[in-house]
């Protein structure tokens, strides 16, 4: 069985509008012999946008080299066609893909989208002049351009080799968005595992560039372990590759051939690579359900066990404090009889007493197990505060537990959750299940920007999104309330954008009897 990787995609790029290119990490290319290689791994990067309007005619941007190849420009014509967008790209200086790692055969032009979508607009090949052209057209009205380096031409994610990206002119048609969203790249030499032995193809002029190219596609997805989680999709990009083979040997076979045959196991490998990598993550997901599964066992039977503890500590008093009464009137008939037989009533009161102290050590006992019932139950709560505070700002207050979100779990003005929000809000939900007898309140608060109307209703929204998110990972329904306070509740001053920031919030208070009420670590009472 072929190793399996998981690639965890760390680059990130935002969308601003009319803004200079100005990386907050740059990328460096030093010298390394010929081979250039990267200082630095590119974080993220300001690429500017457009939203180019339907008929509004057609508008021209620049396109300019990064820090990766400074040499590299052009220019794009896009124009409304057939209720489309049309891109007329040309192209210059591109040097060898090849020059930024074994695994690169192309170039890729992307249109990416105001929410952080990334479309294949087409392959950009080097043409003999040093001058490259591609017409290709998109559905996005408003998106920005840039060109990266690929291992093959039908990859679906931009890898972080952006050569060259839009830069608008004074002349540019249309009306600048102002973008904050952030699109996924794929890291470099992500395409090829740590500790994997990846032969560089062979450039052979003799054989055209799409079938080596599906040579590439071939291996890369081999080493995602598409022979375990893609067997039928990853035998036929094989096949598929064999047959290309045998063109590309046949002398007398003609070139269109091979191209076509490269190009279908181009995409077939692209495929088997996405499948595979998604049930890589199910499995993944799967075992951690599994894992929250068997903690959620076990954190009810602890429950139970403190509950049933408590119960019995409670009977066992009720009984004690019926002896102590039962002893102490034994004792007063026992005084009232001493005229008639002090010994006989002094042996009684002595065995009385004795009873009567019996009774309080099992009363003390009773009373020793309840609060002991209580101390397992703040110990969950502890152990529960500092997990979710891997996670969210958590604090303990007289309410429950309180998990602090910022308001950066959405868009300005909108309740959609981002996906990094849905991301945290699954890791909470996944410790969250695992205590099915605790209440969950979502609260959603606001600035005091807009006006009441308006913030009470985004405020609800959001705490609803939230509440809806959390069933949907597997937290119980009934447990979960939202309710929306809008700008009623600050946290801080509404006088200066960090105190807005801070007010603009959603809150889980979580509670319930699992986890009892919370203590005072210094004082002992309770907050």
């Amino acid at each position: 069985m072929k190793p399996t990787f998981l690639f965890v995609i760390v680059s990130a790029l935002s969308l601003t509008a009319f803004g200079q290119s100005s990386p907050q990490q740059s990328i460096a290319l030093v010298s390394a012999g010929s081979t250039p290689v990267y200082a630095e791994a590119e974080t993220s990067r300001n690429v500017e946008a457009i939203d180019y309007q339907h008929r509004g005619g057609a508008s021209e941007v620049d396109l300019a080299g990064t820090a990766l190849l400074p040499s590299a420009d052009g220019k794009a014509k896009v124009r409304t066609k057939r209720g489309t967008m049309e891109v007329e790209a040309d192209f210059g200086n591109l040097l060898s893909p090849t020059t930024f790692g074994a695994e690169y055969l192309t170039y890729v032009m992307w249109a990416i989208s105001p929410d952080g979508h990334a479309v294949n607009l087409g392959e950009v090949l080097i043409g003999g002049n040093d001058r490259s052209k591609l017409t290709a057209t998109t559905n996005l009205q408003a998106f920005a351009l840039i060109v990266t380096a690929e291992p093959y031409f039908a990859v679906r994610q931009p890898s972080n080799v952006v050569v060259l990206e839009n830069v608008i002119r004074d002349d540019t048609k249309g009306t600048p968005e102002a973008m904050h969203a952030k699109y996924e790249l794929m890291e470099r030499g992500g395409y090829i595992p740590t500790g994997y032995k990846f032969d560089p193809v062979v450039l052979d002029a003799k054989l055209p560039l799409e079938f080596l190219e599906a040579r590439n596609a071939v291996r890369i997805v081999q080493s995602e372990g598409a022979e375990t989680y893609a067997g039928e999709s990853y035998q036929h990009a094989v096949q598929l590759m064999n047959s290309a083979d045998e063109y590309a040997t046949d002398h007398h076979s003609d070139r269109k051939l091979i191209i076509a045959k490269s190009r279908e196991t181009v995409q077939t490998a692209e495929d088997a690579r996405e499948i595979a990598v998604k049930r890589i993550e199910d499995d993944r997901r799967a075992s951690e359900l599994q894992a929250s599964a068997n903690a959620q066992a076990q954190s009810q039977a602890q429950a139970d066990e403190a509950n049933r503890q408590k119960l019995q500590a409670q009977a066992d008093a009720t009984k004690a404090q019926a002896d102590t009464a039962y002893a102490q009137a034994v004792t007063t008939k026992a005084q009232d009889d001493l005229t008639n037989s002090q010994a006989a009533s002094a042996a009684a009161i002595n065995t009385a007493q004795a009873n009567a102290d019996q009774y309080r050590l099992i009363a003390q006992h009773a009373q020793d197990k309840e609060q002991q019932a209580d101390t397992d139950k703040m110990a969950m709560r502890a152990q529960l505060e500092l997990r979710l505070n891997e996670i969210l700002e958590t604090r303990d207050s007289a309410r429950g537990l309180i998990v602090s979100m910022s308001d950066v779990l959405f868009d300005t003005g909108q309740y959609s959750l981002k996906p990094g929000a849905r991301e945290t809000l699954a890791k909470v939900a996944g410790i969250l299940i695992a205590y099915p007898t605790l209440n969950i309140a979502v609260g959603g608060y606001t600035d005091n920007v807009g006006g009441d109307e308006m913030n009470q209703k985004l405020s609800e929204n959001r705490a609803g999104s939230v509440r809806d998110y959390l069933v949907q990972q597997g937290v119980v329904a009934t447990s979960v309330s939202a309710e929306g306070f809008g700008n009623t509740l600050p946290v801080a001053s509404n006088d200066n954008s960090a105190g807005r920031q801070e007010n603009r919030r959603v809150e889980l208070v979580v509670s319930g009897e699992a986890i009892g009420s919370p203590v005072n670590p210094t004082t002992g009472s309770l907050q």
